[in-house]
């Protein structure tokens, strides 16, 4: 049964989508995504202006008039929700956590997905896959995708996201459309990343801090790393320790993004900060150009 919480949540999360909808999200998200294929519809008589490739030979010899083939895309897509939940997820300087904001997108992403009949499937992963639902239809099932996102308490806080998109690799056996929602803090991620998005459609979900970026003077302050438990403290008042830690965020967050545009994976760049609507919007709207 689910907590008065999650089901707190899952309501809001409702009215967001009533919002997108608003928005025409929801028509973008049906067209930014193509079909898995086309599937027979009809014959009927030939109009000036179709494909002569389309001619139904065996039909017009019959009738003694030109009839075409009609064909319509098959709409019915498999989603998978792939959500790092590992330690440096759970730190957050502004509204929200970075896994907070993991668990709502993944819980609206599901809810597009199934209000357009597409199939959603769930990972939730740290250093281990700690959660796997298969891909299914229905509400029922996308209430327990939900479900598990907004409620999990992960066990291990390490990452391993090579390890995660091999698992996924394994167990989707046709072409799916792949959100990996992670900080992508972890090493040797691209030549797994480029495997699985020659595959399937990849798009990568890059959730982001403030501070991770540009740390403020306040002192010396004392850090334990979420992954490993080790603690430091770091004297922000030096202005080249602020600077070396600014500088390599810097340079971690430009190669994650030539990684990207390398191998041609989409990124949508949410910050905990800001409102993640409009990049998602954004994000639609692109696709769905680009496949006009």
């Amino acid at each position: 049964m689910l907590s008065k919480e999650i089901l707190k949540k899952i309501k809001g999360i409702q009215l967001k989508i009533a919002h997108l909808s608003n928005e025409v999200i929801s028509g973008s998200y049906i067209s930014a995504f193509k079909g898995v294929g086309v599937e027979f519809n009809e014959v009927r008589e030939y109009i000036p202006g179709d494909d002569i490739r389309s001619i139904d030979w065996n039909v017009t010899a019959r009738a003694g008039t030109p009839f075409v083939k009609r064909y319509v895309e098959e709409r019915e897509l498999t989603v998978m929700l792939m959500v790092d939940l590992s330690g440096s997820q759970y730190f957050g300087t502004a509204d929200h956590l970075k896994s907070e904001l993991a668990a709502e997108i993944s819980a609206l992403i599901a809810f597009l997905a199934i209000k357009n009949n597409d199939k959603v499937g769930l990972l939730i992963f740290s250093d281990t896959c700690e959660k796997y639902l298969p891909p299914q239809n229905g509400r029922l099932h996308v209430l327990r995708v939900i479900r598990e996102i907004l409620g999990f308490k992960p066990v291990h806080s390490g990452t391993d996201i090579p390890g995660s998109l091999n698992f996924v690799n394994k167990v989707l056996k046709h072409r799916s459309i792949i959100f990996l929602i992670s900080d992508f803090r972890d090493q040797d991620i691209e030549k797994p990343l480029r495997s699985i998005a020659t595959h399937h459609d990849l798009v990568a979900v890059n959730i982001t801090d403030p501070r991770e970026m540009e740390f403020p003077e306040i002192g010396i302050v004392e850090f334990e790393d979420n992954e490993t438990d080790e603690r430091i403290f770091f004297d922000t008042s030096a202005k080249n320790s602020r600077e070396a830690f600014n500088r390599s965020t810097v340079e971690r967050m430009k190669q994650n993004a030539q990684m990207f545009k390398a191998n041609k994976i989409d990124v949508i760049e949410i910050a905990t900060d800001k409102s993640y609507l409009e990049p998602l919007q954004r994000f639609f709207m692109k696709r769905q150009h680009r496949n006009h």
